[in-house]
């Protein structure tokens, strides 16, 4: 089945990997092996929670402000818009932030969904969200992160789960993934084997 939409990560796929995780998590006062900032968030009494969204809105900020694209991201993305593939971008930061890094690199996003829409990565939510937005099958569109997140919310999805490998955990996701690339316009080859197979 050829592939209609491809699903984006923000940070770290289409953007160069900023967040410092550990750093945020100290900062909030939880340890570092407290698990998804996100999901320790909810947990917290109201005051520690409105404490916890302050150092994060000024860190997802600042992210935008000094982001810097991964090597072949615009390329690809524009190569996908050529070849009429809807674009997509699902991120556990604010949907303002993710439409903030488009403007700043002079991208265009067909569909985002961000945190505050609804369940966030892992959960399907934001995979069958964009699926409906561009009236495609899950098995029609190919979710692209680096992270564990993005592949087991794919999978969730009955979507293609196509895993970044530009850093240093991406071994102990793999096992998760439909595909390995190790740059992101290597989805491209992937997307053109996929059309040919159709084909054939």
């Amino acid at each position: 089945m050829s592939i209609k939409a491809v699903i984006f990560d923000l940070d770290g796929t289409i953007t160069e990997p900023f967040f410092d995780f550990d750093a945020i998590r100290e900062e909030m006062g939880l340890s570092r092996d407290s698990g998804p900032v996100w999901e320790a968030m909810e947990k917290m009494s109201e005051q520690e929670r409105c404490k916890a969204e302050r150092i994060l809105d000024f860190h997802e900020k600042r992210a935008v402000a000094e982001s810097r694209l991964n090597a072949g991201a615009k390329e690809t993305l524009d190569c996908l818009r050529e070849a009429g593939i809807g674009i997509g971008v699902l991120t556990r930061n604010r949907r303002s932030n993710a439409l903030a890094v488009a403007e700043r690199h002079c991208l265009k996003f067909d569909a985002v969904v961000g945190r505050e829409e609804g369940p966030v990565k892992p959960d399907a939510f934001g995979v069958l969200q964009i699926c409906r937005h561009f009236d495609v099958l899950p098995s029609e569109t190919m979710v692209v992160g680096d992270y564990l997140f993005d592949l087991l919310c794919a999978k969730a999805g009955d979507a293609i789960a196509v895993l970044l490998t530009n850093h240093e955990r991406a071994e102990e996701f793999s096992g998760h993934a439909d595909f390995c690339i190790e740059r992101i316009d290597q989805i491209l080859q992937i997307i053109e084997d996929r059309k040919d197979e159709v084909e054939e």
